[in-house]
Formats: structure tokens, C-alpha cells, sequence
């Protein structure tokens, strides 16, 4: 192996003497090629041992992030060998600059795999662990460790990568700050509008074509109503209802105003049926009442007032209404209501209820109107 390194490092060297860029985009396309064919069966070798010879889990994680995403860690594989290969090769300017595309490319590949491991072990097991000590979910503030995790992530690498081309990230961060007190004392107004819009894209408190209702002062008496036509970097334009005209408002006031959005607002139905190998009684399905709503009522976001148990013969359809403002609120909902259902049916167990769970979960849409 040394050997043939050697030899492959005497080779560079002498397409780099005699000026041969395109034997040197040669070398480097070829140990590209080498990694993505070692990459696959590497992949595949990996697949076999940890089906094999690894726990169930950790077989069920590689499928889940590695196979789920093969082109991705293959790209990945790729432009590593030919950093690898651009290490062996004697530096040039020009050779630099593919270097460092390659290392931009690298380090977002790898923040991108790390994040969907990191995602992926959270839902599966701190989810599910923090659940079962505490079934008392309140809230969504258990997923914020999810997004400081990415940016743990995103900040690790970003440092990596500043470190190994030697840029100085303390002397940019210094001048990005002082330049930024020279830009806000000039343009305090703009900016505020400016950033308050950005809170909006972010956030998401509405969007272009809802129905929003904006207070009017510090008692919340009703202001403005109307339906959002545009949203800018400085104001928020809304049409009004009845009168008709367009209402212009910046950005940082929204930011400060109580928002009530009557038509971003979703209702989601979740159906979980359950089947019995024999008709319960009325304590048995007093019993299984209980236990659901025992299971659902702390669960942050979950309309638990319009729970319903309806039994049949040999069945019982259990309703659940998720509200959220958004996909991203509403996904989370879901995860929670899904370890809910899970603690139910350990619930019937410990009861001796026999059972038998149909799947999947039915989830209806259902917007809430006006």
C-alpha cells in the first residue's frame, strides 16, 4: 500500500513539473471514481455485518440514515478520496481553489448526514425515553434540544472548516460587529422594519392569503381585519374587510402587535381502531375511556375535549383532534400523539384487555374556518 501510494505521489509530481493540469484532473477524477466504487461496497459490506453480527437497533439506524440516503454518503465518500488525492498532489493556486470547493462540499455533506443521525437517534430514543419518565408532555420545548443539536452541528463544522484553511474567524466576527453598529446607528428605522420582516419569515405567524385580525393598543380591543396580500422585507400589506383598502403596515410593528390568524389555524383528526376478539362490558369500556384520556389529556396541542371513544361489537374507533398553525407544529404533534397511543395500548396490556391494533393511523385534514 505504501508502495503504490508512493508511486501515485512520484507520478503527481511529475505532471506538476511538466505543467500537465490535465493529467492532474486525471488523478484526481480517478480517486474519485475509486472511492465511489469502494464507497458502495463498502456500503453493502456494512449492510451484511450489521444485519448480522450488530443489535437490532443499530442495524435499523444504518438502514435508516446510510442506506435511506446511499447517493448521498457516496457523494460524500467521493469527494473525500479526491481530498485525499488533491493531499498527495504538490500544491498549485489553481489546485487550491478545487481543494476548497471540495472541502465546502464535504463539510455540507457531512452536517447534513451528522443532522439526520442526530434527528434520527432523537425521535427514536430521547423521544421515546423522555416520554416514558414523563408522559406529562406540556408543550414542544423538548424538541428544542432537536434544533440545538443541528446547530451544535453546523457551528462545529463551520469552525472545522475556518480552522483547517486558516481563516480568521475572530477577526471577522469583529468586523462584521462593528460594521453592524455603523449600519444600525445609520439606518435604526429601516433596519428595525428590516428585521422584523425577517422575524415574519421566520416565524410565519401568517401568510399571503390569510385571514388575520391585529389588536388596536394595549387593551387587545379589534383593529384591523382583513386578508394578508403581501409580505416585504419593510411592511405588510393587508386588504381590509368591508371597507375594501389596502392597509400598509411595517414589519417591526407587526412584530409587537397580538396576531390572531382565523384562517392559518389546522385541525387535524387522527382515527386509531382497535379491535376485540370478544364484546367488553360497560366497566371494561369505562376502563378503556379512562385510560385514553389519562394518556391524551397533557399533551400539548391536543383538542382533548373532543376525544371520542365510540365502541361497536367487537371494535372501538378512537378520535383525536391535533390543532397547530403549521406542518412543522403539526408533525410534532403527531410524534407525541403516536408515543400517547403507544403508553395506551401498554395500558391495555397491564389491564389483561385483549386486542388488536389496526394500521395505519387514519389523518384527516380538516381547516379551520372562519
Amino acid at each position: 500500500m505504501t508502495d503504490a501510494i508512493n508511486e501515485i505521489a512520484q507520478v503527481s509530481e511529475m505532471a506538476l513539473s511538466n505543467g500537465d493540469r490535465l493529467l492532474q484532473v486525471g488523478l484526481i477524477t480517478i480517486a474519485g471514481g475509486v472511492g465511489f466504487v469502494g464507497g458502495a461496497v463498502i456500503i453493502s459490506a456494512l449492510s451484511f455485518l450489521f444485519s448480522w453480527f450488530t443489535p437490532k437497533f443499530l442495524t435499523e439506524i444504518y438502514s435508516r440514515v446510510v442506506i435511506a440516503f446511499k447517493s448521498v454518503v457516496l457523494t460524500l465518500i467521493t469527494l473525500v478520496a479526491m481530498e485525499l488525492m488533491l493531499l498527495l498532489i504538490p500544491a498549485t493556486e489553481w489546485l487550491s481553489w478545487i481543494e476548497f470547493c471540495l472541502s465546502v462540499g464535504i463539510t455540507i455533506l457531512s452536517g447534513w448526514l451528522l443532522s439526520r443521525l442526530f434527528r434520527d437517534f432523537f425521535d427514536t430514543k430521547i423521544l421515546g425515553i423522555t416520554f416514558a419518565s414523563n408522559p406529562k408532555v406540556k408543550g414542544e420545548s423538548i424538541f428544542l434540544l432537536r434544533y440545538l443539536g443541528d446547530f451544535a452541528i453546523a457551528i462545529t463544522l463551520i469552525l472545522f472548516f475556518c480552522i483547517k484553511h486558516d481563516i480568521n474567524v475572530v477577526g471577522i466576527a469583529a468586523s462584521l460587529g462593528i460594521g453592524g453598529i455603523a449600519i444600525a446607528f445609520a439606518a435604526q428605522k429601516t433596519l428595525e422594519q428590516f428585521l422584523g420582516g425577517i422575524v415574519l419569515t421566520l416565524d410565519r405567524p401568517f401568510t399571503v392569503g390569510d385571514y388575520i385580525g391585529l389588536s388596536d393598543g394595549p387593551t387587545g380591543k379589534q383593529g384591523t381585519f382583513g386578508r394578508v396580500e403581501s409580505i416585504g422585507l419593510r411592511s405588510t400589506k393587508i386588504r381590509t374587510s368591508g371597507k375594501g383598502t389596502l392597509t400598509i403596515i411595517p414589519n417591526n410593528a407587526l412584530t409587537q402587535a397580538t396576531i390572531e390568524n382565523f384562517s392559518g389555524a389546522k385541525k387535524v383528526m387522527s382515527v386509531m381502531m382497535i379491535a376485540f376478539p370478544q364484546h367488553l362490558s360497560n366497566e371494561e369500556q369505562a376502563l378503556i375511556r379512562q385510560i385514553v384520556m389519562d394518556s391524551t389529556i397533557d399533551i400539548f396541542g391536543l383538542d382533548w375535549r373532543s376525544t371520542e371513544v365510540a365502541f361497536g361489537d367487537d371494535n372501538a374507533q378512537i378520535s383525536f383532534f391535533i390543532l397547530g398553525s403549521n406542518e412543522l407544529s403539526m408533525e410534532l404533534r403527531r410524534q407525541l400523539l403516536d408515543l400517547a397511543k403507544q403508553q395506551i395500548t401498554k395500558q391495555l396490556k397491564n389491564q389483561n384487555i385483549s386486542f388488536t391494533l389496526d394500521e395505519p393511523t387514519i389523518y384527516v385534514d380538516a381547516p379551520i374556518s372562519i
